[in-house]
């Protein structure tokens, strides 16, 4: 078989790296999206270019080039560059990286970036390792995540480094990037003949989904599988070969992740707002993405409860046998039930009554001191020497009143004309 890129070959060595670690940016020129964080105005831009020796994580979805511009920062800064993975490497690797920072500064006063790709996967004392020579300024980190930093780096290392939010990159910027690897002769595929027809071309884009490095993947299989060909003058790749390679569309969803708790809220609210159309299709989208059906279960559930609750009792009785279904069927089976349900909790009326009535009361014990005694009238007077005491002294049994009322009070005296569901609510 014809190398497709023999001169990569033979520079490395060895096989030559994928397209997509081929076509990396190498300046902002070159890099498309976020102008909003690297733009030729953006503040982040602007201290970069000043060498401000800022610390920064950034948080965005794969593929959307933040090893990339951690790479191009480096050049910029002229900085040493360490690159490690979180996933594989430990304190030890760290220290290794500490010294040679020192002996960088000493020999050339040059100073060491140091990249932590999926710092979210580093424990604390990993974390906690890194933080000193952050903050003495022996190195500047440079870190990248898929999840909320929030929730998976220390507050310590967080608050000596600026967190920038990548989000997806657009479908025209997918294109792009396609189409300037089709035309590179250098680091692409400018030397190739091959060409591919408009609809192939947009399969490769939603497919993509906003990841660089997905689009790059599929746009090299499809050359490799025309070269396997042998066909002199082929025609331009169509869908076919696409939806042969991908199989699938690739789901923006991580179930462990920032994304499983993102798409949980957008369903709930859905819901809540009454707009079945999108309550669906996040329930689509969690499906797809492989998430557990029994926490969409508990989830609709809840909104049967919180957001549906006294408008319409039956929507709590049906979520609970969606979840009776789910637990005794599984999916695929289970996706019916739940979308029956789901439609049917979207559309029913809200009162947000019992949620509001609970929550009152708990704030009132828990936060505000109001952790009353039992009267003694409404105490257990069931056993022995509960008399004595002078339990359930008093106490009125509405049975022997007409209409099963009276006047009586049930909270403590403390809380006498508390109100916490209103009198008109069903």
């Amino acid at each position: 078989m014809t190398e497709l890129f023999p001169e990569y070959e033979k520079s490395t060595g060895g096989p030559p790296p994928p397209l997509a670690e081929r076509m990396r940016p190498e300046s902002w020129a070159d890099l498309f999206g976020h102008e909003h964080l690297i733009g030729e105005k953006s503040p982040l831009r602007r201290l970069i270019e000043k060498d401000a020796g800022l610390s920064f994580i950034l948080w965005g979805p794969p593929g959307s080039g933040k090893t990339t511009i951690a790479r191009i920062v480096a050049h910029i800064t002229q900085s040493e560059f360490h690159e490690i993975s979180a996933v594989n490497a430990g304190v030890a690797d760290i220290r290794k990286i500490i010294e040679r920072a020192k002996s960088s500064w000493a020999q050339s006063k040059r100073q060491t970036i140091l990249f932590i790709d999926e710092i979210h996967r580093f424990n604390k004392s990993q974390q906690d390792a890194v933080l000193p020579y952050v903050e003495n300024g022996t190195i500047r980190l440079i870190g990248s995540t898929t999840e909320n930093p929030s929730f998976e780096v220390i507050p310590a290392l967080r608050s000596r480094c600026q967190v920038f939010r990548l989000g997806y990159l657009t479908a025209d910027h997918i294109r792009h990037i396609l189409e300037r690897a089709l035309k590179d002769e250098v680091h692409g595929l400018g030397d190739t003949p091959v060409a591919f027809d408009e609809a192939a071309m947009d399969f490769m884009v939603s497919h993509a989904n906003g990841d660089a490095r997905r689009a790059l993947n599929v746009l090299e299989a499809a050359v490799m599988y025309q070269k396997e060909l042998g066909v002199e003058n082929p025609p331009p790749i169509g869908p076919s070969v696409i939806e042969g390679i991908v199989q699938r569309t690739a789901v923006l969803y991580d179930k462990d992740g920032t994304e499983h708790y993102d798409h949980a809220s957008a369903f709930q609210k859905s819901m809540r707002g009454s707009d079945a159309d999108a309550a669906i299709y996040w329930l689509a989208k969690m499906i797809a993405g492989g998430e557990d059906p029994r926490f969409i279960a508990r989830r609709l559930v809840i909104t049967a409860s919180e957001d549906v609750g006294l408008a319409d009792p039956m929507a709590l009785v049906l979520a609970n046998a969606a979840f009776d279904v789910v637990e005794r069927i599984g999916l695929p089976e289970a996706r019916i039930p739940l979308a029956q349900v789901v439609i049917y909790v979207a559309r029913a009326p809200k009162n947000n009554t019992a949620i509001k009535a609970i929550d009152s009361a708990l704030s009132d014990i828990e936060h505000k001191g109001q952790s009353f005694p039992v009267p003694n009238h409404l105490r257990d007077a069931h056993y022995k020497d509960a008399k004595k005491y002078g339990y359930g002294t008093d106490y009125k049994y509405p049975h022997n009143y007409p209409d099963h009322t009276v006047e009586q009070d049930y909270l403590p005296a403390e809380l006498k004309g508390k109100k916490y569901v209103p009198r008109d609510d069903k």
